[in-house]
């Protein structure tokens, strides 16, 4: 799963993003507001972490900017502001939740994992189900009927993605940006092939058709 750490102190975003990339997250990181407000409009992201306190633009007109646009990502606000009125002002612009600095790894992780299960983004205990297929977000790990598929770290974040979005057709553009990212130095077309790779790995099980090419468009994955 992709998270965006937007916050302008160095130190603290390196640690922030060490401790996701601990737990198999994948992270982007932003510097400054206008910088974090772009990637997270342009880009597809599961979780975004937000100051308050940035450069450029702050974090509630990042949080405003992004929610009057449409984008719906969870958000967590982390921020030294810790009065009642900066909490409530942050949840009204469209916040799901806060965490005042300094705080604990152990409450920031299941705040995150939290805001990824209220969001549909992963089932208690971190397992995602659709028909026979099973995937262990914890252990990066997919199964059929028990059966391990024995996936790459693309491989499962594509599937993952799939079934996230779940017959609704996605376009290669949109599976691009939220499997590889926006500064990948790969191209789209990197997409059909990963997911030719994974109908390969589906086949022995005879559920390569449930990811259908949508021509000219994208690709569903629908029974």
């Amino acid at each position: 799963m992709r998270v965006l750490v937007i916050e302008d102190d160095g130190p603290l975003r390196r640690i922030i993003s060490r401790i996701l990339e601990e737990e198999q997250y994948e992270v982007d990181q932003a510097e400054n507001g206008e910088e974090g407000y772009f990637m997270a409009s342009t880009g597809e992201y599961d979780l975004i972490t937000l100051d308050i306190m940035l450069p450029m633009m702050d974090g509630y007109a990042v949080m405003r900017k992004l929610r009057s646009e449409g984008h719906q990502s969870p958000t967590l606000f982390l921020t030294a502001k810790d009065r009642i009125e900066d909490k409530v002002k942050g949840l009204d612009f469209g916040a799901d939740d806060y965490i005042v600095k300094p705080f604990a790894t152990e409450e920031f992780l299941a705040r995150v994992r939290s805001l990824l299960r209220r969001s549909g983004k992963i089932g208690i205990e971190g397992k995602m189900t659709y028909g026979p297929i099973l995937l262990d977000t914890n252990q990066h790990e997919g199964f059929i009927n028990e059966t391990a598929l024995k996936l790459t770290i693309k491989e499962f974040e594509l599937l993952f993605y799939l079934i996230q979005n779940k017959e609704q057709i996605l376009t290669r553009d949109q599976i691009y940006q939220r499997v590889w990212g926006i500064e990948s130095e790969t191209t789209d077309a990197i997409v059909e092939l990963y997911i030719h790779y994974l109908r390969k790995k589906l086949a022995p099980f005879e559920l390569e058709r449930l990811i259908r090419t949508v021509r000219g468009v994208g690709y569903m994955l629908k029974e």
